[in-house]
């Protein structure tokens, strides 16, 4: 545990305009102990490098997201594929700026990270299941492109088969509203959650990832409870049932049987001390 990461992080995600690009690169110091200031710096000059190569004079959504394509996509190469996903640098932002490749959370935070810098119109679009980034006015007239897939142009009939692949039911206009950067974050550390949840060797990335969504100035309340549990994994018995009672405390009113359990589930936990 870094102290000193985890206390920035939590007051970048406390700023009036948290800073998308430096709350990636927290994470990921926390994931690579070699990712230090100075590594965090030069991957912030490379997102102005990149920033700098689009061309000026830009002015429709359309020009800004082929722009867009053709250097990062094209010229650069970033994009992703299947293999992608069993990797946790695809969720590691100064990761996916070395290798270019990237799940599509991150790949969009590099694209708004660029076309932001460049003067460009640009948001993040949380679809379910995939993430792409919208150029232009999120009232209207915005385009949508894939930088999973190069940067690829999306049309409605795109968009529409896009959700019903994940979810099975229509698109609906709430899905387009654009990503809040802290529900970014979130969605990223959930990204890299559930990688290290599938693999029971990486039980301290599941358990930083929930650690630093606590840390978050909103955030599900039953990360509390997925976080008592991975301390009582680790061993950490006292910690995980005090964290057990304090999130029974929270379900007491609402739902006092599903409080109960986990108090029980608490005083088990402390058993194993003896």
């Amino acid at each position: 545990m870094n102290d000193a990461i985890r206390q920035r992080f939590a007051e970048s995600a406390r700023e009036p305009r948290p800073d998308l690009a430096l709350l990636c690169l927290l994470i990921g110091a926390e994931a690579d102990p070699g990712l230090d200031e100075a590594g965090m710096d030069a991957a912030q000059i490379e997102l102005d490098r990149l920033a700098g190569l689009l061309p000026y004079g830009l002015k429709s959504p359309a020009e800004w997201a082929d722009a867009a394509a053709e250097l990062l996509g094209r010229r650069c190469g970033f994009g992703g594929s299947p293999a992608d996903y069993q990797r946790l640098e695809s969720s590691l932002l100064h990761e996916v700026l070395r290798r270019r490749r990237g799940l599509p959370i991150l790949l969009s935070v590099v694209w708004m990270e660029v076309v932001r810098r460049a003067g460009g119109p640009v948001h993040g679009v949380a679809l379910p299941g995939h993430f792409v980034v919208g150029f232009g006015d999120p009232a209207g007239g915005f385009v949508l492109a894939d930088p999973f897939n190069g940067g690829r142009r999306l049309g409605d009939e795109d968009v529409r088969l896009l959700v019903a692949g994940a979810t099975g039911t229509p698109l609906s206009p709430s899905m387009l509203t654009p990503a809040d950067p802290l529900d970014i974050v979130l969605r990223v550390l959930n990204n890299i959650r559930a990688w290290a949840s599938a693999r029971p060797e990486h039980l301290a990335a599941q358990l930083w990832s929930v650690e630093l969504a606590l840390l978050l100035p909103h955030h599900p309340a039953r990360l509390r409870y997925e976080h008592a549990q991975l301390l009582v994994r680790k061993g950490d018995f006292a910690n995980g049932a005090a964290e057990m009672d304090a999130y029974a405390d929270v379900l007491a009113d609402a739902e006092p049987d599903a409080a109960a359990a986990v108090r029980r589930q608490a005083r088990a936990a402390r058993a194993l001390l003896n």
